[in-house]
């Protein structure tokens, strides 16, 4: 899929996201998993004639999950949606202040080992060039041409004696990037290829349990 970053390019994604029938929570678990949200944000990438997705190294000083590749995002507040949750993270990690207006929907949502239910939502930024992580949470952000994702080598499986499911993998310019953030990016780019691919099941390595 070739993606300039165009209207033609939006309309077209927000068309497999409505055709996407979405599953929500389908987790039976002894404890209830915490809610969370995360933004999948459609931006200019590094070539700012082409499509890419925004990613961020989370900062080295957070007591969880420091030095990880993720996509901006958090736990919901109280009363919050998703939706709002994923607004609210984006504005405060990366000073990106979008609106409902920006959002195109929801992939399914993705039980991690640390006891969180994320939903991804889906979102396009016209304008993401002013760009100001917070150094408290990020430590860098990165855009990833769609093409990148899309490679076939891009993402891979591996087993661990730890789990019965498999773990993914993105691999990004010598970086590994691990689930649940592998997991959503990879659910997002088989639906750019047209294909609907559930990810719920797929591991996480044995550090991002905690």
């Amino acid at each position: 899929m070739m993606a300039p970053f165009t209207p033609a390019t939006r309309t077209t994604i927000e068309a497999r996201v409505a055709s996407f029938t979405r599953l929500e929570d389908t987790v039976t678990s002894a404890q209830p998993l915490k809610r969370a949200a995360v933004a999948l944000v459609l931006a200019q990438a590094e070539d700012a004639a082409a499509t890419g997705l925004l990613l961020t190294l989370r900062a080295s000083s957070l007591r969880a999950h420091s030095n990880q590749w993720a996509l901006p995002g958090g736990r919901c507040d109280p009363g919050e949606t998703p939706v709002e949750t994923a607004l609210r993270e984006l504005d405060e990690e990366i000073g990106l202040r979008l609106g409902a207006d920006d959002v195109i929907g929801m992939l399914d949502d993705y039980p991690t080992r640390s006891g969180y239910l994320i939903t991804p939502v889906v979102m396009w930024a016209e304008d993401s060039r002013q760009l100001v992580p917070n150094p408290d949470e990020v430590a860098s952000v990165h855009r990833i041409a769609l093409t990148e994702l899309l490679r076939p080598q891009a993402f891979d499986f591996i087993s661990i004696p730890e789990s019965e499911r498999r773990v993914i993998r993105y691999s990004h310019f010598g970086h590994m990037i691990h689930a649940p953030t592998a997991a959503l990016v990879y659910q997002f780019s088989e639906l750019l290829a047209g294909r609907v691919t559930r990810v719920a099941e797929l591991e996480q390595p044995v550090f991002a349990w905690k």
